[in-house]
């Protein structure tokens, strides 16, 4: 039902159309679009049902992740459905956590997380009943339409999670424009005041919390890598079919069989490693799945990049154009191998775990 849900999405809202006009937006996402991925239930899919969201599990968002890389679908999932549902869901109890996860549900509120602290640290302290906010967050996905700012920062007491309005004074933005025609922005916070009926979570449960919102996103991103792997495939395997050279279907060629082979396997290795991450995640041994989510993002990461660069190749001339698709695929697959860590950096990460030297430690 989840796929059948977006390829009848995909339809009216086509991914690349969306994303060619998404760089003429600047990069914000479309209201309309995100309003509707709202009313599918996508958004509010892992939230829990005492907060009004699906209560399904990382299983069927794996299901839908892949389905969304697959028809180019390039709005925020990971980061404003997947990191804050997780950041929201294990939140304190009260006001302030269900007024962000109704709006979540409804699309009317967009909760960006805002949590990797850039030169100046993101740091709070108390003034008056208020607190105040500094520092600077970097590579915030979807800042220009944030109604809400997830931000952890550092008080006496350590960690902090706490929603900052995007509209408060003393905050500033600076954005680039990414190569899937998104934009990342550095938010800086200068002494701003924010109430304390905004805290969300304190000290240690905002450091397990972020750490639970980061292998969520890995794995919803290592989903949606594998997605674009196989649809970028299937392009290459059907135009290399129609497409005609010395009087034969180029895919009738053995050299290019054995490119399309290759491609094949990477794709299917890429959609094993997420189905065991999935797997690892319903079990007990949390670091196993950490180490399963670790080999799938990295994995499912190379194959996307591997299988969609190849695919450009094999579309001759035609691949490199701005009209062809497939490489609209490869700059989507680009820009998620970058959010969370780049391959080379997780099977690092991997290595330690395994070892046990890198146990405990909170990885960006």
């Amino acid at each position: 039902m989840l796929r059948d849900s977006v390829a009848g999405f995909a339809e009216r809202f086509p991914g690349a159309k969306a994303m060619r006009e998404k760089r003429g937006l600047g990069g914000a996402t479309d209201p309309l679009i995100w309003s509707a991925m709202a009313e599918a239930g996508w958004i509010g899919l892992l939230l829990p049902e005492e907060c009004g969201g699906a209560g399904l599990g990382l299983r069927e968002q794996a299901v839908l992740s892949e389905a969304l890389g697959r028809a180019l679908v390039s709005e925020p999932i990971g980061s404003a459905s997947v990191f804050a549902a997780t950041l929201i869901g294990g939140a304190t109890p009260g006001a302030e956590r269900s007024r962000l996860a109704a709006g979540i549900v409804s699309g009317d509120v967009v909760a960006v997380p805002a949590w990797i602290s850039g030169a100046k640290p993101l740091v709070v302290h108390a003034v008056s009943d208020n607190l105040a906010l500094s520092g600077e967050a970097r590579f915030v996905d979807a800042a220009r339409v944030a109604t809400d700012f997830l931000v952890v920062a550092q008080d006496a007491q350590g960690g902090m999670l706490l929603s900052v309005p995007a509209d408060l004074d003393g905050m500033t933005m600076s954005e680039r424009a990414g190569i899937d025609g998104g934009a990342i922005a550095t938010v800086s916070f200068s002494d701003c005041k924010v109430p304390t009926d905004r805290v969300l979570s304190r000290a240690n449960s905002s450091e397990d919390l972020l750490r639970q919102a980061i292998l969520h996103t890995r794995l919803a991103l290592a989903a949606e890598l594998s997605g674009l792997a196989s649809k970028a495939l299937e392009l290459t395997i059907a135009y290399t079919s129609d497409r005609v050279q010395f009087g034969k279907p180029i895919a009738s060629f053995q050299a290019i069989q054995h490119r399309l082979v290759d491609m094949w396997i990477e794709a299917d290795l890429a959609a094993a490693a997420v189905g065991n991450a999935v797997e690892a995640l319903q079990s007990d041994d949390s670091e196993a799945a950490q180490l399963a989510v670790l080999a799938a993002k990295a994995r499912a990461g190379d194959a996307a990049f591997s299988i969609c660069r190849r695919a450009v190749h094999l579309h001759g001339a035609m691949g490199y154009t701005d009209e062809c698709d497939v490489g609209l695929y490869l700059k989507r697959a680009i820009n998620l191998n970058a959010m969370l860590g780049q391959p080379e950096q997780l099977r690092l990460e991997f290595v330690e775990r395994e070892s046990g030297v890198g146990r405990g430690r909170t990885y960006g």
